[in-house]
């Protein structure tokens, strides 16, 4: 467990982590997860060098499974451009042959982006265990380990409010995360990789205009061109409320791709989680709207 963002609360952490025991699995918890912020910085959980320790070395540590991250906030984007990811590729499996896991949300999407590009293999969107939305919910915990101990293929994802804003069928990887994280990190190295299959987007505490612009950032940069669905999840925080739907038919009610709205997945109080890097097919039919996963590394 690492915080490769933001700050965590060390209660917060503390309850996560014995969770997680409770789960039956054996918890390392990163030696700088604590660490004091830099002088300047308040909003980082230790200098990135720290940050960016913790995350390799549990991710070439051989008897680590998954890397989880306790929250989000800002700093992951920061560690990446330090990082050998070709060591990190020879570590991509885990001693029994499966793909090493990392799960995170919100600012971990750069990490869910990175890996994509560099390494390859599965990662899972979900809620973080340091967070209280995570700590508060027995539903969103048991969602949680549901994804880690049980196989992915065939799982659907959907909640009762999920909309279909665009109807069809489409099949393709799952790529995507947090808007803001994705129209931030164009012009990286990973933001030039393929992106062809079926891109999720939520975000958390945007104005309209400000959603706006990260839209328009990402389809002039071609990322909806290779899109052949669209899945978007909570905007918790936006405002106004009323103007977030009007937004998301403008950006994608017309773009002949299946699209679904309030799939649910992001900072929503009840947020299901969202397997990357993986095939899935999405359905946005009157009498079905879900994403199926075809496959999976957990």
């Amino acid at each position: 467990m690492i915080t490769p963002s933001g700050p965590g609360k060390a209660e917060q952490i503390e309850q996560g982590v014995q969770y997680y025991r409770d789960w039956g699995l054996e918890v390392v918890v990163g030696a700088h997860v604590l660490e004091p912020h830099p002088p300047r910085a308040p909003y980082l959980a230790g200098v990135d060098d720290s940050r960016r320790r913790d995350l390799v070395d549990a991710w070439l540590d051989p008897d680590i499974d998954a890397v989880i991250a306790l929250g989000g906030g800002y700093g992951a984007m920061r560690l990446l451009d330090e990082i050998d990811w070709g060591v990190l590729s020879s570590a991509a499996l885990r001693r029994d042959g499966r793909p090493k896991l990392l799960t995170g949300s919100s600012d971990i999407t750069a990490l869910h982006e990175a890996l994509r590009f560099h390494v390859g293999g599965p990662t899972l969107f979900c809620p973080m265990a340091g967070n209280r939305v995570f700590l508060d919910s027995a539903a969103i915990r048991d969602d949680v380990h549901r994804w880690l101990f049980e196989p992915w293929r065939g799982r659907r994802i959907s909640k009762p409010a999920t909309a279909v804003l665009s109807p069809g069928r489409a099949r393709g990887t799952v790529t995507g995360g947090c808007l803001a994280l994705l129209a931030g990190a164009l012009g990286s190295p990973e933001s030039t990789g393929d992106h062809r299959g079926i891109l999720i987007l939520e975000d958390v505490d945007e104005e309209i205009y400000r959603l706006d612009g990260f839209l328009l950032a990402l389809q002039r940069a071609g990322r909806f061109d290779q899109a052949t669905g669209i899945a978007l999840g909570s905007w918790q925080g936006c405002t106004p409320v009323d103007g977030v739907r009007p937004l998301m038919d403008e950006f994608f009610a017309d773009r002949g791709i299946p699209v679904l709205g309030d799939v649910g997945f992001g900072h929503d109080p009840h947020a299901v989680s969202m397997p990357l890097n993986v095939d899935a097919e999405l359905v946005a039919e009157e009498a079905s709207a879900w994403i199926e996963i075809d496959g999976g590394g957990a």
